[in-house]
């Protein structure tokens, strides 16, 4: 911990008030002095400055002063954190209280319970680490020490980004921030570090272009500063921004300055996690050797340490990368054990992650039973997730479909037209081996079971094509996206698994529906032909996978038509999620062949329960009825907009007919408020 001047001062004007000796002067300014060499070092070079951190403990004795001892514990703890000793660092952090305790500093007892706050956030209890960091904040009330207090508010920042609730933890955040003005030492070095706090909050808010903001205001700032672990810390989150943005080749670029920032600093547990990172990008880009290498190099890493959970995600890594060479077996010698932890450990929604992508794999290579088998557990996780309400509702059964998939599903029909004949062709068989049977016993008894084998090869074809129909009867088969059965299914479900009472109660987390029609679709399909009409569909599919949450339902309504079943979202963020699905449709032409397409849609939106209206009154189908009416007003009025139904103003009764028979009127009279927002611009606009 830096020291503020004026403070060190004071102490050593009372030592010296007190007739301590100089040497006693001597030794207090000796270890400040090493103390502070090796907070520079730890920015450098983690193992080094551990082993010396570790050198410099040993020599404290009864009369070593008691900030440096507790300022040296610290370092050691987050030292230890960083080589992946955790235990360790743990000890270290249990001596600062022990310590703290004994010369009766409130202060720093009140700060140690922070580690209390985040074990209640590990454990799901956002509630109550607020809470107790209220409790702590009461505590250090009128501190002095602006260090504490921004420790306080970065803390804050952390319980709120992991709640979900990201405009709090941004404000936190930012007041960490203007508090590293306060500070008299190490001003630059900190300002850097909560910059880095915000490009990953950012990151988690799925806001890549401000993390690319953030992180380079903070790399600008990084020449006044000699710390490669920071470097490594900022170049990992732009390597994962432009990963988000699919900028794949610079984000190689970025992951590697990283890996290499994080072996000059000296950090095995920020190296481990990195060589994850970049071997999942290679599985993104179907780089599946490359990924294996990096997979390879992380598993290692994460051994040496015995870091659990980089151990977990290399093996992952190791197994999807061999998944993606057609290894199959081998690939499951280390997916097998990864399922298994994540089934032991109860973590549903990481196991329906990996269950999905291990079907995924298997109908890669053709084998549509196992993908088929796995398919099937992966819905039946997701059900529980839903029962459970959890945030994981539905998981994509694979990733989007390739340009080819209107020709699959041409293949799959030819084949259906093969399993067909085969079956008049059995029947024909099936009289020939009567005849035969009659005429030659013995003849006829090798015919049969030549026949028989054909006929078992036949079915075993007419199986697996059933198996591929049933794997592909919850998608569309052109956009690869959700369908409306599947829809209607999950509806079902809702409806049976939540009672009406409980749903009146859920105003925080609302369920929303988003219905969403493409602007001037038939013109697209007369002017430039119905093939570029399908590529046009496939295209805004993709980019309204890559607008909405992983616990996001996308699916294709009909013709043109699309929907997004968004659970669990916060009112709050609901505009901010249409609008980036409006931008993200409508920002960019979709390019078919020579031709460049504009391309916009048309929105409602409506959540459920709708304006604290029972869902006896107003379930699903009449709130999707309503976001409809909501759709045909952003066609009236100039496209290339969405209108929300935000809150009734008169009782819904009243209300209701009113907006079934007039929606116009309704809006005219002051019935329901709505929210209007507009696409990007566009040349057709």
């Amino acid at each position: 911990m830096a020291y503020q001047r004026n403070r060190i001062l004071v102490k050593l004007v009372l030592l010296l008030s007190l007739g301590l000796s100089a040497s006693v002067y001597a030794d207090l300014k000796s270890d400040m002095a090493r103390l502070e060499t090796l907070q520079l070092l730890i920015e450098k070079d983690n193992q080094a400055a551990l082993q010396q951190l570790k050198e410099f403990y040993a020599q404290f004795n009864q009369q070593t002063d008691y900030q440096v001892r507790i300022d040296t514990l610290r370092e050691l703890s987050y030292a230890y954190y960083d080589a992946g000793d955790i235990p360790a660092s743990d000890q270290s952090r249990a001596e600062i209280l022990r310590l703290a305790k004994l010369q009766n500093d409130q202060e720093t007892v009140a700060l140690m319970q922070l580690d209390d706050v985040f074990k209640l956030r590990d454990a799901g209890q956002f509630d109550a680490a607020v809470a107790k960091l209220d409790d702590i904040a009461r505590a250090i009330k009128g501190s002095t020490k602006p260090e504490n207090l921004m420790r306080l508010e970065i803390s804050y920042g952390a319980i709120y980004q992991s709640a979900s609730k990201f405009e709090q933890a941004l404000s936190h955040y930012l007041e960490a921030l203007r508090l590293t003005d306060q500070l008299s030492q190490r001003k630059s070095l900190t300002k850097i570090r909560r910059l880095s706090a915000l490009a990953s909050l950012y990151l988690t808010m799925q806001n890549p272009e401000q993390t690319l903001l953030v992180t380079n205001d903070a790399l600008a700032l990084s020449g006044e500063v000699d710390s490669p672990r920071l470097i490594a810390s900022l170049r990992q989150s732009q390597a994962m921004a432009l990963g988000d943005l699919k900028r794949y080749p610079e984000a190689l670029v970025a992951y590697e300055r990283a890996l290499k920032a994080a072996q000059d600093a000296n950090i095995p547990k920020m190296e481990a996690l990195i060589l994850s990172n970049i071997a999942d990008l290679h599985l993104r880009t179907h780089s599946f050797v490359q990924a294996e290498n990096m997979a390879r190099k992380a598993l290692k890493k994460a051994e040496l340490i015995q870091d659990e959970t980089s151990i977990f995600n290399a093996k992952a890594n190791i197994g999807f990368a061999l998944g993606g060479q057609g290894k199959i077996s081998q690939a499951m010698e280390y997916l097998t054990p990864v399922l298994k932890q994540s089934r032991d450990q109860g973590d549903k929604a990481d196991l329906e992650a990996t269950v999905g992508e291990i079907s995924r794999m298997y109908e890669q290579a053709k084998m549509y039973k196992e993908a088929l088998e796995y398919t099937r557990e992966q819905q039946k996780l997701s059900n529980e997730l839903f029962r459970a309400d959890r945030s994981k509702t539905v998981a994509a059964l694979q990733e989007q479909f390739d340009a080819d998939q209107r020709k699959k599903q041409i293949e799959l029909l030819a084949r259906e037209n093969q399993i067909k004949d085969a079956d008049i062709k059995n029947s024909r068989l099936q009289q020939i081996v009567t005849l035969l049977g009659a005429m030659l016993t013995i003849m006829g008894g090798i015919f049969i079971y030549m026949l028989y084998r054909k006929v078992k090869q036949t079915n075993q074809r007419l199986e697996e094509v059933n198996q591929q129909l049933e794997f592909h009867s919850v998608r569309d088969p052109l956009t690869g996206l959700y369908n409306r059965r599947s829809f209607l299914e999950m509806m079902k479900t809702r409806s049976e698994d939540v009672s009406p009472e409980r749903r009146e109660e859920d105003h925080e987390g609302p369920d929303c529906l988003i219905i969403m029609d493409i602007d001037h679709f038939k013109h697209i399909n007369d002017t430039w032909g119905h093939a570029a009409g399908d590529a046009v569909l496939i295209e805004v599919a993709k980019r309204l996978r890559s607008a909405v949450r992983d616990t996001d339902m996308t699916l294709r309504w009909g013709g043109e038509e699309f929907l997004i079943y968004a659970p669990k979202t916060k009112p709050a963020l609901l505009a901010s999620l249409v609008e980036r699905v409006l931008k993200v449709i409508g920002s960019t032409p979709v390019v078919v062949g020579n031709n460049t397409i504009p391309v916009t849609v048309s929105a409602g939106y409506i959540s459920l329960p709708f304006s604290g209206v029972p869902e006896s009154a107003c379930n699903w189908e009449k709130a999707m009825q309503l976001a409809d009416m909501a759709l045909y007003m952003g066609k009236v009025n100039g496209r290339n907009r969405a209108y929300g139904l935000l809150s009734l103003l008169v009782p819904y009764e009243q209300a209701l007919p009113e907006l079934e028979r007039d929606f116009s009127a309704a809006i005219k009279q002051g019935m329901i408020e709505i929210a209007i927002i507009t696409g990007p611009a566009t040349n057709s606009n």
